[in-house]
């Protein structure tokens, strides 16, 4: 199956860009403004800046502002909460773009209810959980449900965007059906778990417009140290009126409000609600469904990655790699049982048992060919499978069944078979004893596969202090080499939910932030536990109301990615932040000296820049808050390109790039603006 994520929808895309520029006027409204602190502060800055402006036009007071002066500032300051506005509406697009597309998948669905065994022809609208609905051939699937009696092929292609179709039967952790997934073979009775409203699409479509989001702890901390930093600034720009007083220099209302714009963190409080906005809309364009943006960001700080072995570390298929004959048994009387043994056996393990007695053996289709032959299938209670011909009685499975059966029939077991058993386990694989008639002939060496490259991720989780930890039934001895093989930290072998559990707590309890995937009901204890619960979409629902996540694609390994995206959310808002504040910075030195430098001439040299004048000066530093806004929307958008590296190299990168760039980024900007002013005679 290939790897699917939803197209991404460009910046640009004009569907988006002109709802967005509508939104960002609606967003003017004060109570919806209040929520964020730092940009409320500067549309009430805006519309103190108009009220004088007005007054000014009007009344023509005596030492008022420059009229051009107090117009433009007001025009950049309300661009300056405009942008911010169409930053966030942007990215509220971009969900509501991806949530149009799902809400297209969306049809009247007639379902067939099954009640007291009768079958009734019913809306889906109509269903309520609980109810038992069938579907055959060509039908939808009215609801979300599970499968409780039979098995069929399931088209899901609408929710996840594979084209290959999916098994889905009842009694196992293969049960969960989408509504809006079309049946492609066979029959199966649904018995619905959701009621009309609640559905996983509609689940889904309501998160992706970000109707659910709620500020994750990170994003509250960040919001508080922007008010106090707003505060601070406040008090700072109200203490400086009498120095001014005293000082001989003019301090206007106008002056004040625009030091006050230009000092708060205003870029970072611009961009805050894109951030989170974007983190969730990388998500879902890689099929996976956050029920919160807490489990995003919590995701971005994980120490701990439980996964499971088969089918996230190993390719899930074990596959026979070869035979090893017991003493005194020729291997191709070991080959041509094994093959008998497995003719009917329409398992993976079984397939490629044929397939190697085929290829490397010389076995050929005539012989496995046993007509009249009685085929036994795997029982788990038995733990073998074979067949009974021509008064042979051929078995094959787990060693210790199948020394206890040749054991029943009066056999003996060769020296040396379960020393070689024991090598195969030490190597990471599972052996498989063949038997004929109570002799023991010899072990098929069945191989799990580790997947290629997974290694190089697990190498690259452990240079961001991440440690990985493979969960597994297998034996402590099996599960050790491919632990090994594979490269994760540690394992648990024999898992259990309660061992799960365990595990999650122990850490937990030590402070650590844990991830895990599942898709079984026995998973659903550690999902829950987890701060990061990945369930798969083809899992059961206990499994998908544990988590917190839930990959609509049903792929394991795509927690690595999910833990890239939420550390990626994570440095966007820091490096933004330290941008934001180093900005500040650089603006101090931009419109101080230029205030104070008539009154104090010993402050020339901190006036670095040169500026034409104190209102050019603060003139600029108003333009450039406001462009520097829209100019990092696609990097709020996109998100700070992620590298696998410790906490120290980010902080470190962070401060050179962002912190180092945040400052010398308006001292250039500023400096070019108050040129072009001066060169348009303002």
């Amino acid at each position: 199956m290939t790897k699917h994520t939803r197209q991404e929808i460009s910046l640009f895309n004009k569907a988006i860009l002109g709802p967005a520029l509508f939104e960002s006027f609606l967003k003017l409204s004060p109570r919806l403004m209040m929520k964020n602190p730092v940009m409320f502060v500067v549309e009430v800055g805006s519309v103190l800046t108009s009220i004088l402006w007005l007054r000014d036009l009007i009344l023509r007071p005596v030492n008022m502002e420059p009229l051009w002066f107090t117009g433009q500032v007001t025009l950049w300051l309300w661009i300056t909460v405009l942008f911010a506005n169409f930053a966030e509406a942007v990215a509220e697009g971009r969900g509501k773009a991806q949530a149009d597309t799902l809400r297209r998948m969306r049809r009247e669905i007639e379902a067939r209810k099954l009640t007291d065994g009768a079958e009734t022809r019913v809306s889906a609208s109509t269903l309520r959980k609980g109810d038992v609905v069938v579907a055959e051939v060509g039908d939808f699937v009215p609801c979300d449900g599970e499968v409780i009696e039979g098995i069929a092929s399931i088209d899901e292609s609408a929710i996840t965007g594979e084209s290959a179709p999916v098994i889905r039967e009842s009694g196992g952790d293969r049960s969960a059906v989408t509504g809006g997934t079309r049946v492609l073979s066979d029959r199966v009775v649904v018995r619905i778990t959701a009621d009309p409203g609640s559905t996983f699409l509609d689940r889904m479509i309501a998160l992706v417009e970000g109707a659910s989001r709620q500020k994750t702890p990170n994003e509250i901390a960040l919001h508080i140290l922007l008010v106090g930093l707003t505060v601070i600034f406040l008090i700072a720009c109200v203490t400086l009126v009498p120095v001014a007083m005293y000082s001989s220099v003019t301090l206007t209302v106008t002056v004040t409000i625009a030091l006050l714009v230009c000092l708060i963190p205003t870029t970072i409080g611009g961009l805050l609600s894109a951030i989170g906005i974007a983190g969730m809309d990388r998500l879902i364009r890689r099929n996976v469904l956050a029920m919160s943006g807490r489990a995003v960001e919590a995701a971005g700080d994980v120490d701990v990655l439980l996964l499971d072995k088969t089918g996230t570390i190993t390719l899930g298929n074990r596959m026979a790699t070869e035979l090893l004959p017991a003493e005194g048994v020729r291997v191709e009387d070991l080959a041509r049982v094994a093959g008998l043994s497995s003719a009917a056996d329409e398992t993976p393990e079984g397939r490629s048992i044929v397939a190697l007695v085929r290829e490397r053996y010389g076995i050929v289709d005539q012989d496995l060919q046993a007509p009249g032959a009685v085929f036994i299938p795997f029982s788990a209670y038995t733990r073998m499978s074979g067949c009974d011909v021509n008064g042979s009685v051929i078995r094959k499975g787990a060693v210790d069944a199948v020394m206890d059966h040749a054991r029943s029939l009066g056999g003996v077991i060769p020296a040396g078979v379960q020393e070689v058993t024991d090598h195969i386990g030490d190597q990471g694989g599972t052996p498989l004893a063949v038997s004929e008639n109570g002799r023991v002939l010899g072990v098929i060496h069945l191989k799990d596969v580790v997947k290629a490259g997974i290694k190089e991720r697990f190498s690259r989780f452990r240079a961001m202090g991440i440690r990985t930890v493979m969960i597994t039934g297998d034996n402590p001895r099996t599960a050790a080499a491919i632990a090994q093989e594979a490269g994760v930290d540690d394992f648990l072998a024999e898992a259990t939910p309660e061992n799960k559990m365990r595990l999650i707590k122990e850490e937990q309890g030590r402070g650590k932030i844990v991830a895990m995937t599942g898709d079984g009901t026995n998973d659903a204890p550690a999902l829950a536990q987890a701060d990061v619960g990945m369930a798969m979409n083809t899992g059961t629902q206990a499994a998908k109301e544990a988590g917190n996540m839930i990959d609509l694609d049903s792929n394991p390994t795509k927690l690595l990615e999910v833990v890239e995206v939420g550390k990626q959310l994570l440095m966007t808002r820091g490096t933004l932040t330290t941008f934001s504040i180093a900005n500040d910075v650089a603006k101090y030195f931009a419109i101080l000296p230029a205030l104070y430098i008539l009154a104090y001439p010993e402050i020339a040299p901190l006036n670095v820049m040169g500026l034409s004048s104190p209102h050019s000066a603060i003139l600029s530093a108003v333009i450039f808050n406001a462009l520097i806004i829209i100019l990092l929307i696609p990097l709020a958008l996109k998100g700070v390109r992620y590298r696998p590296v410790g906490a120290a190299a980010l902080l470190r990168r962070s401060l050179l790039i962002y912190g180092v760039g945040g400052v010398l980024a308006p001292f250039v900007g500023i400096k070019l603006i108050d040129l072009l002013l001066g060169a348009a005679g303002m």
